[in-house]
């Protein structure tokens, strides 16, 4: 096969319902956005705590382009690190309770760095079989010998763990995963990791902010510090509202990334703009408690709706509200029907998540109101109940028959 199959696997992607489409958002976040022109209540954005419009968030960040310009101008071992990062980084070593924080411009570049600045080759990682992309490319880049246990499953991991020499063993786990919005086990995987004097290191991307004493993430929701989590990584683009990432623990890993993390010494810093405007969400996520109540109350009412109309929906107890379909284009098919009734709903489909696990990914946010929760709802009834009845119907025919 050569390149000249690129459009043919492309056409092929199309027919299995897989193909993927970029749509173009014409407004800010929130619950109502505008799309290729048109306008829709949304459920699909990661702005768990509708911080990303903030209004003093916008302001801090204006207030730091005035101050300190667009870019960052360099890496930050170079002359990027700019005050803003600087306090940024000690603000959120603060917020997590670990002695220091690195900067990464994205979660998928902490996540790469973090693991190969780590390991090599005479070392082993162990990965839930759910983990992001990015935590398991990073692991296979890393060259260290790579394993990945079933998903949440402690025995699993114990049985690789002691079957396994190396010089170190790194135990690499999402802290809420993103498909699934449930809880990874954390105090069981570390006790895991360290009867074997390995490390454990937790994505806590869709965490942060939502679960835990102030939004400290699942770390804190589970009560463990940085002796069970010794590295422990958070995003800033979701329910900071911002972008960019982090990563937490002693000073001798910080300093280790610093001289190790390629994904860090090899590119440029965030701009600094972006590190005031984030030092802003992070105060409003600490003082404004209401925003994780409101929000705990929509996903408690919605999950009730659920229930009512009988729909499949996955154990979480966070934003991240999965309704399981099963088939890619029967997810399709109902994301495109509560589209032309004005909502908004990601279908997600292989490869992000397993064949024949195609999901509606819902996701809350504490800007959206009951009332927006109730539509979503009604239409989601609306829609899956008429693909229930066509199914049904084409079933009939196809056998000949009419129901009676």
């Amino acid at each position: 096969m050569s390149f000249d199959q690129l459009q043919a696997e492309l056409d092929q992607r199309e027919r299995d319902a897989l193909y993927r489409r970029r749509r173009v958002l014409d407004s800010a976040q929130g619950p109502e956005v505008q799309v290729d022109g048109k306008r829709y209540l949304a459920f699909c954005s990661n702005d768990y705590l509708g911080l990303a419009n903030h209004p003093e968030v916008v302001r801090a960040l204006q207030q730091g382009a005035d101050r300190y310009g667009v870019g960052g101008g360099a890496s930050h071992l170079v002359n990027g690190h700019g005050r803003a990062h600087h306090a940024l980084e000690e603000a959120l070593a603060e917020f997590t309770g670990r002695e220091r924080v690195l900067l990464f411009s994205t979660g998928y570049m902490a996540n790469l760095g973090a693991i190969n600045g780590l390991l090599g080759k005479a070392d082993a990682i162990f990965q839930d079989r759910l983990n992001h992309a990015s935590l398991l490319d990073a692991g296979l880049l890393s060259g260290a010998r790579f394993q990945r246990y079933l998903h949440n499953d402690v025995a699993s991991l114990e049985q690789r763990l002691a079957k396994t020499t190396g010089r170190r063993k790194l135990v690499v786990t999402d802290g809420v995963f993103s498909m699934d919005g449930d809880l990874a086990p954390l105090p069981a995987l570390a006790s895991a990791a360290r009867a074997e004097n390995g490390w454990l290191m937790v994505d806590d991307a869709h965490g942060f902010g939502c679960i835990g004493r102030g939004g400290r993430g699942i770390a804190d929701h589970f009560d463990l510090g940085q002796d069970e989590v010794p590295v422990l990584v958070g995003t800033l683009g979701k329910a900071f509202g911002t972008s960019g990432a982090f990563v937490a623990g002693s000073s001798a890993l910080i300093e280790t990334l610093i001289q190790f993390a390629r994904t860090y010494i090899y590119t440029t810093s965030m701009p600094p703009a972006v590190a005031c405007a984030s030092l802003a969400s992070l105060r409003l996520l600490e003082a404004e408690d209401w925003r994780r109540e409101h929000l705990n109350a929509l996903i408690a009412r919605f999950r009730t709706g659920c229930e009512q109309l009988g729909l499949n929906l996955m154990a979480s107890p966070t934003p991240i509200q999965p309704i399981l379909i099963g088939e890619a284009d029967a997810a399709m098919a109902i994301s495109a029907g509560l589209e032309a009734r004005g909502i908004f709903v990601g279908a997600i489909r292989p490869p992000t998540v397993p064949v024949g696990s195609a999901r509606l990914r819902v996701t809350l946010s504490a800007s959206h109101t009951e009332a927006q929760v109730d539509e979503l709802l009604e239409a989601l009834g609306q829609v899956i109940g008429a693909q229930v009845i066509g199914a049904q119907v084409t079933s009939t025919q196809a056998h000949g028959a009419l129901p009676g």
